[in-house]
């Protein structure tokens, strides 16, 4: 009995060493998980946009707003990185324009000389579970330290948003990303691992028609596991849908990222011949893909060499227009940009999975 099972051990080994490409991969990836997810968890989250403004009338500004604004724009983290970037508005209806668009991420109203309370008020997106209290942490202790006795009044513009509702919006995309990466290319490599070519080698259809067929086929599933996560999402932690329109541009959203991904996996799953050398890549791109889309932790906490990543990221792009959508009631006019980078991607992504496949058919 040992005889045998040594033998076993000997084969599977060897079969594990014949491939060096698989070898790396398995070494890499936990180094690379520590690099990647160790800075994108837990940065210091530094350069914060906000707005201050004064009430009017009057126009002068007082002590407390000169001081404060002053003192504000200079506070600096443990490793002397500004905390926040103060921007000055005249008007206070101009800053909440900008803080429902996701321009700035808090407006902070100084009290005037006439003021009934003398509060200073806060307003936050708090749709992000964490900058918020960075910054009411940062405007009290800045009263403190002037010696000011000014209450605080903070309004969440989103309401009370849970971490469990900032991060549920990422889920949707990864159940778009798992799906089609593990699904429908390891489908694609085990036929080809036993000689088939879905189709083309058993009735006269066109490679053309074979490639849209594959892409609307993983679309569809990608969109079924997607739309199904937000559908769970919103039972589990308790998201408030406002209107049927929000189901329309989450839906919207959701086919345009479906696309691109399917087409994505279609490319990557025509340059590889086996399962192992495939799952060992996809593994690798999903872990840089999720970790930096900003699903787990703020983008603006991440180092800036980390964050370039997140310009070509799709996920990215999709988590921001999704959780415009969902937890901020924003529309095409705020996350339109959002929504053309998805499109470049995705059209982008059609045309090399298109590309690939068709010269693997050849």
């Amino acid at each position: 009995m040992i005889r045998g099972a040594v033998a076993i051990f000997k084969r599977d080994f060897k079969k594990f060493l014949s491939n060096p490409f698989v070898v790396i991969m398995t070494l890499s990836m936990p180094i690379m998980y520590l690099i990647i997810f160790g800075n994108a968890m837990g940065g210091t989250i530094s350069h914060i946009p906000v707005g201050v403004v004064q009430e009017v009338p009057p126009y002068d500004d007082t002590p407390l707003f000169t001081e404060s604004k002053m003192a504000l724009n200079h506070i600096s983290q443990k490793d002397a990185e500004k905390l926040l970037d103060v921007m000055v508005y005249t008007d206070e209806s101009a800053a909440k324009h900008d803080l429902a668009k996701g321009l700035i991420s808090a407006v902070i109203v100084f009290p005037s000389k006439i003021s009934n309370d003398h509060a200073v008020r806060l307003y936050v997106d708090s749709s992000n579970s964490i900058i918020p209290s960075l910054v009411e942490s940062a405007v009290r202790g800045v009263l403190a330290t002037l010696g000011a006795h000014n209450p605080v009044m903070v309004n969440k513009i989103y309401g009370d948003i849970k971490y469990i509702q900032f991060f549920g919006v990422g889920v949707i995309m990864m159940a778009i990303f798992g799906s089609t990466m593990f699904g429908g290319g390891i489908a694609l490599i085990r036929d080809r691992e036993a000689g088939i070519h879905e189709g083309y080698l058993v009735t006269p259809v066109k490679r053309t028609s074979i490639i849209a067929g594959i892409i609307s086929s993983g679309t569809v599933r990608a969109f079924i596991a997607g739309f199904t996560i937000f559908l769970i999402d919103i039972l589990i932690t308790g998201i408030a849908i406002q209107s049927f329109e929000v189901f329309l541009l989450v839906a919207l959203v959701i086919f345009i990222a479906c696309v691109g991904v399917t087409s994505l996996v279609v490319s990557f799953a025509s340059r590889f011949s086996a399962q192992q050398e495939y799952a060992s890549v996809v593994a690798f791109l999903n872990l840089i893909l999720f970790m930096t889309s900003g699903a787990f932790y703020p983008v603006i906490g991440m180092p800036d060499w980390l964050r370039w990543i997140t310009v070509i990221n799709p996920e990215y792009y999709g988590i921001d227009a999704l959780r415009g959508i969902i937890l901020r009631g924003q529309g095409l006019d705020v996350i339109g940009m959002d929504l053309v980078a998805l499109l470049i991607f995705s059209g982008a992504m059609f045309i090399l999975g298109i590309a690939t496949y068709r010269r693997t058919l050849e």
